[in-house]
């Protein structure tokens, strides 16, 4: 068993500009396409968003499913380990939230909707 900070693995798993959102972006349950999951992003590269969710993935925190069709169909959808996440990435986003509005910030998401 390796000795890691908590914080360290947190960071790890979680961090970057777009893995947080994308987790935002499937908390509603219903799996997301590809395309979705861009144009929800808004500003990710296409090289950006496919790392970003294979990282996702290969962490187990979201799972890819691949249909058999022609044109062929990608979704994209929390994990059971991914939901387990989201009452921290609630919580956090609450705690920013209280600390936007006392520096006079509008909080205002369209990425997570379900989080925020």
């Amino acid at each position: 068993m390796k000795n890691i900070c908590p914080l360290r693995y947190l960071t790890e798993t979680f961090g970057g500009k777009w893995k947080m959102p994308i987790i935002c972006i499937l908390a509603d349950a219903s799996p997301k396409r590809y395309s979705v999951i861009k144009r929800r992003l808004g500003g990710i590269t296409n090289m950006m968003l496919a790392q970003s969710l294979k990282e996702l993935e290969s962490s187990g925190l979201i799972s890819r499913t691949q249909y058999n069709e022609v044109p062929p169909r990608v979704e994209y959808s929390l994990t059971e380990r991914g939901k387990g996440a989201l009452p921290m990435l609630t919580a956090a986003a609450q705690w920013a939230v209280s600390e936007m509005e006392g520096e006079g910030f509008s909080a205002n998401c369209g990425e997570c909707r379900s989080l925020c």
